[in-house]
């Protein structure tokens, strides 16, 4: 349609474990749509954004694709976890929905869809980073690692194993969890075992916070290293502030003060929303920007026409430069923060 409201959906766990991400990122992705609506949105046209529960679950999400389609949506935000956003992606090519994801696993790329975009880096960019902090600046050769057998953290385990195999260490212990897991115990004594001098965790938020604070429980003392879950209230939160401190997170947005635009956001989300911005709520205020630019440049094209605009779009975002390759990343650059009194701040 050339006229009436342009509708973008945003699917995202809204409920369960995972919800966290949800709510975060449709935070974002709004501030972004009614920041546009108030200057009178694209063309004249208001922006129309809704919210879908996929419940963390691939099936669901697939379904709900479908939906948005049938439902003439132009545009997806999200997900932000990637076994989720992997199965929808053939539904949204086949259906012509670019979609820009949350989600970092080096799966998403694999699958080559020209409809699929990254708000942030890959677990590889994520690791690589990570990796050398680790072995080269810090000295560490005892390096223990322990993920869980989703997508994502089979894409951190496999990201990390090979950044610091490729800079000449092997992992002292390598332990692989269930995502739905509760007791660690067993794991974190092999560990444990081992003496490591820090500890790789490869899990989503509330999982990651439960592993710290029964690795703690165990006398485990080396600090914990992962990327984007590892720097968010809700890890710090499950693990516990003590159990928390000194954790090494890679991120490619470390906190509210990295730069202008980045205090900009974080006072208006603050105004919004009554709660302090973090890195998923960034990643989707940058990813709606771009989509939202792309719509602009392109008078509100659909379809291929609107994806090619998406990858032909330069974006000076909170995250960094984002500019899209073949390969839909657009930003390949992460940073080193510390927990440090229950904050995540840049590591010096």
């Amino acid at each position: 349609s050339s006229s009436g409201p342009i509708k973008i959906a945003v699917i995202d766990a809204r409920s369960g474990q995972l919800s966290s991400l949800g709510n975060w990122e449709y935070k974002g992705a709004k501030l972004a749509v009614d920041e546009w609506n108030k200057k009178g949105g694209i063309n004249g046209r208001k922006i129309q954004l809704k919210s879908f529960d996929d419940q963390g679950d691939p099936t669901t999400g697939t379904n709900l694709a479908r939906k948005i389609s049938s439902e003439k949506y132009i545009a997806m935000i999200g997900t932000s976890e990637s076994a989720v956003t992997i199965a929808m992606a053939p539904v949204l090519k086949q259906e012509g929905i670019p979609n820009i994801t949350s989600g970092q696993s080096d799966g998403l790329v694999a699958l080559k869809s020209d409809f699929l975009f990254l708000n942030g880096p890959t677990s590889t960019t994520y690791d690589s980073t990570l990796a050398k902090y680790l072995v080269q600046d810090k000295g560490y050769k005892k390096i223990a690692m322990i993920t869980n057998n989703g997508s994502y953290g089979t894409g951190e385990h496999d990201a990390f194993s090979k950044a610091v195999k490729d800079l000449g260490v092997t992992p002292v212990s390598d332990q692989v969890v269930t995502t739905d897991q509760k007791d660690f115990s067993a794991a974190l004594t092999k560990i444990r075992a081992n003496k490591p001098q820090v500890v790789f965790i490869g899990s989503e938020e509330v999982e990651a916070g439960l592993i710290v604070k029964q690795a703690r429980d165990l006398g485990i003392a080396a600090p914990f290293a992962g990327a984007a879950p590892q720097g968010t209230p809700v890890f710090i939160d499950t693990a516990g502030k003590a159990a928390a401190e000194g954790t090494i997170v890679s991120s490619p947005y470390l906190s509210n003060d990295v730069s202008p635009a980045a205090r900009k956001f974080a006072a208006a989300y603050k105004a919004a929303y009554g709660e302090d911005a973090e890195l998923h709520g960034a990643k989707a205020y940058d990813g709606t920007s771009i989509l939202l630019t792309a719509l602009k440049n392109s008078n509100v094209a659909t379809g291929k026409k609107l994806a090619d605009a998406i990858r032909s779009t330069t974006y000076d975002g909170l995250l960094g430069q984002f500019q899209y390759g073949t390969n839909g990343v657009g930003i390949t650059k992460t940073s080193i923060g510390v927990i440090k009194s229950g904050a995540l701040v840049e590591q010096k």
